[in-house]
């Protein structure tokens, strides 16, 4: 009778996240491997999307995980999981806006949106010829409608149909969201230090 091995971490990161929910389903122990594939990610996505200090990022973090641990049986497996756990990653961001009392209208975003422009690679060369800490205080100006977006498109590298899932808006939106949004975030490029 042959002995199984155990998996080593080596072996789990090459193993699909739809795999790992079904070991966490027979085995709560395995949960550990989600933590540690979405831990850095997560916090880094809420982060930039808040502008929150460390700890209270890692408090909302901490109500991720869990909330995750408590409906992994509902995950449905008609969405990817990265699209499932940002989703909830989503919800106690703005959760925590409420409790801060902080709040963006859908009229206020709707209109930031609209301002997008649709030139990539001007965003792009914008970024590159930035400092990150530049980045994040220019984004930090934006509404959090325009933020999140495109922390998702750019710095999580999600394509539109993710954004969606995760938002739970149409694609369209996205789409329109992200222009908006870089459209803004050019004009605070341009303005970057005239203030100072």
């Amino acid at each position: 009778m042959a002995i199984k091995k155990k998996k080593t971490i080596k072996d789990i990161d090459s193993i699909p996240d739809s795999q790992i929910v079904e070991m966490v389903l027979s085995d709560v122990n395995a949960y550990k491997y989600i933590i540690e594939r979405y831990e850095s990610k997560l916090l880094r996505y809420i982060q930039r999307v808040l502008y929150i200090s460390k700890e209270d990022a890692e408090d909302i973090l901490q109500e991720v995980f869990i909330k995750a641990y408590r409906n992994i049986k509902g995950y449905d497996k008609g969405y990817s999981f990265s699209s499932w756990i940002y989703r909830i990653a989503h919800n106690e961001a703005i959760s925590f806006l409420r409790k801060k009392k902080i709040t963006v209208t859908n009229t206020e975003k709707a209109e930031i949106f609209d301002k997008i422009a649709s030139d990539e690679d001007i965003e792009r060369d914008f970024l590159k010829d930035l400092k990150g800490r530049e980045v994040r205080d220019i984004l930090s100006k934006l509404e959090t409608k325009y933020r999140e977006v495109l922390v998702l498109r750019y710095f999580e590298e999600m394509g539109y149909n993710e954004i969606s899932d995760v938002l739970h808006i149409s694609s369209g939106t996205v789409a329109s969201l992200i222009n908006r949004g870089k459209e803004k975030f050019k004009i605070l490029v341009q303005n970057y230090g005239k203030n100072i």
